[in-house]
């Protein structure tokens, strides 16, 4: 069913922007759009019963950033900002090992070759956006290999995994029909691989459960029954991963 953005809020059980999913709770007397960061990680949005989807929508984008620092404190990635200097020596995280940068006279983009990142000297003032495109572009390949296992034991025959910068979350994802699809953060790409499967695998479970109820984690315990370990390694593995920010 297509929605036009004048349509009312509440002709929705859902409202989706971008990455972010939001439960539309029933339509009461009120004056404000509120969003409301549940326990489990969920988002609900309550609104006015005028309201349209293109103001809520609005709303949203306006409230992005107070969202995801929300999430922060729930299930997704946390700590001080990790700043890089594009400086010869410097160090960065590929599945998680470091990796010193080497500025080199010529060439073009970011390059990892015999155990170090090269990186032309001419564009260190881009670098941040450099390195960027070289995790979203080697992660795309490297995880789209690494998900198929999981998504088998998940009865999925085929699931994409598109990389992309996602805020302060490591991942994103909700059911669509026919050929499913999981969003991951290109920085989960500097995590050792163990937890990048605990990555995979807490979206692949979203495919079944949008929420983060027992059922939810009852899938993530037969898809990989030690992830209690994991998830306690990432929430301290992740204060350490560098997002971009650099000079």
């Amino acid at each position: 069913m297509t929605v036009t953005a004048l349509a009312p809020l509440h002709d929705l059980p859902e409202l989706v922007v971008d990455d972010l999913l939001f439960k539309v709770a029933p339509p009461r007397e009120r004056k404000t759009i509120e969003i409301v960061v549940e326990r489990d990680a969920s988002l609900v949005l309550k609104a006015p019963p005028a309201v349209t989807v293109e103001r809520a929508t609005r709303f949203v984008n306006a409230k992005r950033q107070w969202v995801y620092r929300k999430l922060v404190e729930k299930d997704a990635l946390s700590g001080p900002p990790i700043v890089k200097r594009f400086v010869e020596g410097e160090g960065f995280a590929y599945l998680g090992r470091s990796y010193r940068l080497t500025l080199k006279s010529e060439g073009t983009g970011v390059r990892l070759d015999r155990g170090r990142f090269h990186l032309p000297a001419d564009q260190v003032d881009q670098g941040a956006k450099a390195m960027r495109r070289w995790y979203t572009e080697v992660g795309t390949q490297w995880l789209r290999k690494r998900i198929r296992p999981w998504a088998a034991r998940l009865g999925e025959e085929s699931v994409t995994v598109e990389v992309r910068d996602l805020g302060f979350r490591w991942g994103s994802a909700r059911p669509h029909p026919g050929p499913q699809r999981i969003n991951i953060h290109w920085a989960t790409l500097q995590l050792p691989p163990s937890l990048i499967d605990y990555v995979l695998v807490h979206e692949l479970a979203h495919l079944r459960e949008l929420n983060h109820t027992p059922e939810f984690w009852s899938i993530v315990d037969r898809l990989m029954p030690n992830y209690h370990t994991q998830k306690t390694t990432l929430a301290a593995v992740g204060k350490n991963i560098w997002l971009g920010e650099g000079r």
